[in-house]
């Protein structure tokens, strides 16, 4: 026996002081234990609503007291459990939206076609097209037998499926319908705007007529957006559910699918992990080209670079500092551009040559208006996890901050595209070299990442093309690579540095 009524309904009026309106709604909706949706717009009203018949009866005093409401028939159809989960009672824009100005069902709509009239023509045999204005997942479950579908993803779209319609039905009758009619409302005006002259809207929709009329010359069930997802002729709730994920109706084919996880697929939004991995991938290199162009670093900006103060240099003398750290630059350069106010302290304040320094402190270079030089920005994204980011990374790009370079590098774009995580590169690669980057998306899988490259346990293969012949066709090197940048920035090979161990082997000898 069912214990729930069900109210469907609309009317497009002009309603005023929406706020206190809501209010009330939502205060005699709490206390009649009712569930549902109540959409209010200064262009009316749209809800669907559930409770105990006693409830619903006195709520439907309440909806009759709001002017213009006076008379409100809503739809009425029953269930044995609550099909709503809350209550909620929104302000909109609109209470169907359209998108489109101009269109106000307010004052006028298309004729409007009652559903025994509607039988009546399709059992005459008349010339009329019928027009499913609904969405393309609630046309699945049903539609009227030889209905035109206009596969839409929602009521958006349906101005631009119009315009692809044939130009002959322009002249042709024509009778839309949707769940419950609201969205005729909008349609039929739209299209006679656009020059279709014989348009008629199904009153109060297919449930209505399946009220009236049952289920003559439709197939299927009509989608309903509550959790009973479809209702049969007889408004009776159907076997059918609903995919969490795509919103997509399943009937019973669909749940036998071993595609289909309930709350996590089914067969029309599953996807393979390859599937799935390309789409991630897509998006991520379309978010790359998105914050390269213009790179980021085109744009004049000043540029402050940090200094690190070690305990080695403690006491140091700025000047001193600077001349032991980057020795490849004379201290007379270094003295000028001191002179020139480009290094500060934590609080920007300019440093003198002779400023002495402190291990941990604050200090950065100020590069005022810089404009970095131009990079291959063509980064293409292998794998990604909730742990790990691995990118092809073009050349010549850098791979962190470091010279003429600090926000067009790799990690810097890959920050602005995976922001707000900052991703950690595993391992280095030379600015001039193209290859394999491996990044961890947090500080915890960096340190467990970072480690395994430091030890050696990474293997690496690189493809090199060289002028000039190696005499063997396989050879190994494993002199000791220097802790020490030479004076180009260069690692030398040192008996005293750390082990370095690397196979060749020759794949191809060319002509040069």
């Amino acid at each position: 026996m069912p214990t729930f009524v069900n109210f469907s309904t609309y009317r497009f009026l002009p309603l005023t002081e929406l706020k206190p309106l809501r209010a009330r709604l939502l205060a005699r909706s709490g206390e009649l234990d009712l569930r549902g949706t109540i959409l209010l717009s200064t262009e009316g009203i749209n809800l669907f609503v559930a409770g105990a018949p006693a409830a619903m009866d006195e709520m439907l005093v309440e909806l009759r007291a709001i002017p213009g409401l006076h008379d409100l028939a809503p739809k009425i159809s029953h269930s044995d459990h609550q099909p709503f989960t809350r209550m909620l009672v929104r302000i909109k824009k609109e209470i169907i939206a359209f998108g489109v100005e101009g269109i106000d069902p307010g004052k006028r709509t298309s004729p409007k076609l009652k559903a025994a009239e509607l039988k009546r023509w399709l059992d005459e045999g008349r010339p009329v097209t019928l027009l499913d204005t609904r969405n393309d997942y609630e046309v699945k479950l049903g539609t009227f037998r030889n209905a035109v579908r206009l596969d839409i993803e929602n009521f958006r779209q349906f101005p631009a499926a119009v315009e692809k319609l044939p130009a002959e039905m322009k002249q042709q009758p024509i009778v839309m319908f949707c769940t419950g009619g609201i969205r005729c409302e909008k349609a039929g005006p739209f299209m006679e705007r656009e020059g279709f002259e014989q348009i008629f809207q199904l009153d109060g929709g297919i449930l209505k007529y399946f009220e009236e009329v049952g289920g003559d010359h439709y197939d299927g069930e009509c989608f309903v957006f509550d959790q009973r997802v479809g209702v049969d002729p007889s408004l009776a709730e159907t076997e059918n559910t609903q995919c969490f994920r795509c919103l997509t109706p399943l009937v019973a084919a669909d749940q036998d699918d071993p595609r289909y996880v309930p709350g996590q697929s089914c067969p029309y939004c599953y996807k393979t992990d390859r599937e799935r991995m390309g789409e991630t991938i897509a998006r991520r290199e379309a978010a790359i080209a998105r914050v390269t162009n213009p790179l980021p670093g085109k744009e004049l900006y000043d540029n402050y670079r940090p200094l690190t103060v070690t305990a080695a240099h403690e006491g140091m003398t700025l000047l001193d500092f600077l001349c032991t750290v980057f020795a490849q630059t004379p201290r007379e350069e270094w003295q000028a551009l001191i002179d020139a106010g480009q290094f500060l302290d934590g609080e920007k304040r300019v440093l003198a040559a002779d400023e002495t320094l402190h291990a941990g402190g604050r200090y950065v270079r100020l590069l005022a208006a810089t404009s970095e030089p131009d990079v291959a920005a063509d980064i293409r994204v292998l794998y990604e996890d909730e742990s790990l980011v691995v990118v092809n990374k073009p050349a010549p790009l850098p791979l962190h901050p470091s010279g003429r370079y600090n926000r067009n590098t790799l990690q810097n774009i890959l920050n602005l595209v995976y922001a707000p995580q900052k991703v950690r590169p595993a391992h280095r690669l030379d600015a001039n070299t193209s290859g394999v980057v491996v990044l961890a998306r947090s500080r915890h899988f960096a340190g467990i990442v970072q480690p395994q490259f430091a030890r050696g346990e990474v293997e690496k293969v690189y493809l090199a093309r060289l002028q000039g012949h190696p005499p063997q066709d396989h050879f190994t090197c494993d002199a000791p690579i220097s802790d020490t940048a030479g004076d180009l920035g260069s690692r030398v090979v040192d008996e005293a540095g750390s082990p370095a161990r690397t196979e060749f082997t020759v794949l191809r000898r060319d002509a040069d």
